[in-house]
């Protein structure tokens, strides 16, 4: 019971963070293949989307071992959950 309470919202946080990242990168390349300057939106984009990610991992740790890996557990959840939605929305049946 204590473990939940401990990691359940680092674990959260993570999927949160995992959410913001893969959706910005999402967000970044609709964006950036319409853009006149295509690299600046993405070099911008990667060390934004990085920044905030490593920053949030680091407070969330607080250099416990634990905590950190619950955060990547819910960051890499979020990315499996970006993928399957981004692909059933870009695949859907566009003929209804």
């Amino acid at each position: 019971m204590n473990d939940i309470m401990f990691l359940g919202p680092a674990a959260v946080i993570g999927a949160l963070l995992g959410a913001f990242f893969f959706g910005s990168l999402w967000w970044t390349v609709q964006k950036g293949l319409l853009s006149k300057r295509p690299a600046l939106w993405f070099v911008a984009s990667f060390i934004i989307r990085t920044g905030v990610t490593l920053t949030g991992f680091y407070i969330v740790s607080l250099w416990h071992w634990q905590k950190l890996l619950a955060c990547i557990a819910g960051f890499l959840a979020a990315q499996i959950t970006v993928k399957f939605v981004l692909k059933e929305t870009l695949y859907e049946d566009k003929s209804r």
